[in-house]
């Protein structure tokens, strides 16, 4: 049998033909995984807008703020160790209310290359677990997988319940190639989960008998930082209580990684410092927080009963306002404190109205935009003096401000 030789054309057309598959194959494929490196830092910021619906009539939208501090102590093999502090705080949509801070959670856990987690059952965050998780295989543009995860409630002010309310689901993912963020190109996936879960009884008060819900995120991904630095999704849960009302929350997400440098507390807190003695601020002191740094400004004059902010008062605050100015990439706290006078509900709205009234001024001021201040109140609960005598009730009337970590 005569074989005719292969002409160099056709041998060029062969090796173009391999060169381009192989090339196309290399760039589609990702393979997706954590990277974990001793002594990284980053935090997230998390905006959720959200409307809730009560007995399937809109009771009112809220813009929530949930911010993480994440470093990596430790990595032992592929996996990192990982401490997290997580702050979140909330403000009513369509008024100025400030944002009202709620708790702080800080959580310790392990988190291998492909995304799962080791954790104390009893630690209240990260919510959502194991997502996103990934095969240990290389994936391409329209490859799918799926795993389990699951999300993890605080219930305790709401329901009673004391240990952290975990609600098991199914993830499928959905690769979907690269796409366009922020002037830059990223591999992106889908994460779409549903959940129904009937819940078990709690005795001796209204608890949550059904957990309806449905989430649908996109991520993006950096291969280099193996990590993602933004995400945003839509969310819906309709809880049924066991008194017949229903509950439902429909939200929509952005997350990213913030460019914040780390803190230097202590020269933040020496330069404060410095600058109150400068500015001659009666009755102000700093101290170094795991928050941030705080300036605690006693005795803040108010009306009786009032949050009114009166005119000399607003002096002491211009001079803070000078030295907030100096940290513009920080957001920042106002925490409103009382005396040990009335009913405990009397303080510690006192005190939050009192720090709102300080926030306010701030914005006026254009120290920060709304979604930059937080406040609290905290009452009678932190005193720093005598509540016996009337010179300790002064010092104990105060406001606090923190230059936060972010």
């Amino acid at each position: 049998m005569n074989v005719k030789p292969v002409s160099g054309f056709f041998l060029k057309k062969i090796f173009l033909f391999i060169l381009f598959f192989y090339s196309f194959f290399s760039l589609s494929a990702e393979e997706f995984y954590y990277k974990h490196r001793t002594g990284d830092q980053y935090r997230i910021l998390s905006t959720v807008t959200q409307d809730v619906y009560i007995n399937n009539r809109l009771s009112h939208r809220a813009e929530i703020i949930n911010r993480i501090a994440v470093e990596v102590p430790s990595v032992e093999g592929d996996s990192g160790n990982i401490r997290a502090v997580f702050h979140t705080a909330e403000a009513a949509v369509g008024n100025n209310a400030n944002f009202h801070w709620s708790r702080e959670y800080v959580s310790e856990f392990r988190r291998d290359r492909l995304g799962y987690l080791s954790i104390d059952s009893r630690l209240y965050m990260p919510v959502v677990r194991d997502v996103p998780v990934f095969p240990n295989r290389d994936l391409k543009p329209g490859d799918t997988w799926a795993a389990d995860g699951y999300e993890v409630y605080d219930f305790r002010d709401s329901f009673g319940i004391a240990e952290p309310y975990r609600i098991p689901f199914t993830a499928f993912y959905h690769y979907l190639g690269e796409r366009e963020w922020n002037g830059k190109m990223y591999p992106a996936f889908s994460v779409t989960y549903n959940i129904l879960y009937n819940a078990p009884a709690v005795r001796g008060r209204v608890w949550p008998s059904r957990i309806q819900g449905s989430t649908d995120q996109i991520f993006f991904w950096d291969s280099e930082l193996g990590l993602s630095p933004v995400s945003e999704g839509t969310f819906r849960m309709i809880i049924t209580l066991s008194d017949g009302n229903t509950a439902e929350y429909r939200s929509r997400s952005f997350s990213y990684i913030i460019d914040a440098p780390v803190m230097d507390k202590q020269t933040i807190a020496d330069e404060v410092l410095e600058s109150i003695e400068r500015l001659e601020i009666p009755g102000a002191t700093v101290r170094i927080e795991e928050a941030g740094v705080t300036i605690s400004i006693e005795n803040i004059q108010f009306p009786a009963n009032s949050s009114l902010l009166l005119s000399e008062e607003k002096l002491k605050i211009d001079k803070l306002i000078e030295i907030l100015l100096h940290y513009p990439e920080r957001d920042i706290l106002v925490s409103g404190h009382t005396a040990l006078a009335g009913t405990r509900e009397m303080r510690d709205q006192l005190s939050l109205e009192r720090a709102q009234s300080v926030a306010n001024y701030l914005m006026e001021r254009n120290v920060r935009t709304p979604e930059r201040v937080m406040v609290q109140g905290f009452g009678a609960d932190r005193p720093v003096a005598d509540n016996n005598t009337e010179a300790g009730m002064q010092r104990n009337r105060r406001v606090e401000i923190t230059i936060l970590e972010n």
